[in-house]
């Protein structure tokens, strides 16, 4: 498993739509069906990489806590599933029953919003506003699989926070690490 950083997308570039697959619901889905009327999170993960194993329960957290305040969540798998069959949407399914995902949990099997997103690694998130613009990219928060920090989702709570409360998202952003995204 080779640690990959986010490669931090501009702030202020405007989402990239899609229409994916949902692997729990069955239907295509859109970024405007997803989006939330405060702003949107979107989540590159997949369903074995150790890094998003260890995010997954604050990442429901964060979901139930948010969404009723105004945020759409939405989490994408882009790998190869040729290549890593554990990835399969119809273990993308299992993922999020056992996990409890809120949100859709979407299959870009071409690979092409991954890209769109200059997505790097899982987990990857990404904070729209709720005109569409990117207000925060990077990680969670700073705790990583076996380095005793505790998980609080505090980097991406804040700048939405920072949105609820109509004030700037904290210029200072870390690029979140994990596994990189298992291209074609």
């Amino acid at each position: 498993m080779a640690l990959t950083p986010s490669t931090m997308l501009p702030l202020n570039t405007k989402a990239p739509h899609f229409h994916l697959l949902d692997t729990i619901s069955g239907d295509t889905l859109s970024f405007n069906d997803v989006k939330g009327k405060k702003g949107t999170v979107v989540m590159f993960i997949c369903n074995h990489c150790p890094f998003v194993i260890h995010v997954n329960e604050e990442i429901v957290r964060m979901a139930n806590d948010y969404r009723i305040l105004g945020f759409g969540f939405v989490a994408i798998s882009s790998n190869d599933i040729v290549k890593y069959p554990q990835d399969s949407p119809d273990l993308m399914y299992k993922t999020a029953m056992d996990n409890d995902y809120t949100f859709p949990y979407l299959f870009d099997e071409s690979q092409e919003i991954a890209k769109a997103y200059a997505a790097a690694c899982t987990p990857d998130f990404y904070l729209f506003d709720s005109e569409d613009y990117l207000v925060y990219r990077g990680q969670l928060d700073d705790s990583r699989p076996g380095n005793g920090i505790p998980l609080t989702g505090r980097s991406l709570r804040e700048a939405m926070d920072a949105i609820m409360g109509n004030k700037k998202v904290p210029m200072i952003q870390k690029p979140s690490m994990g596994c990189g995204i298992k291209w074609k």
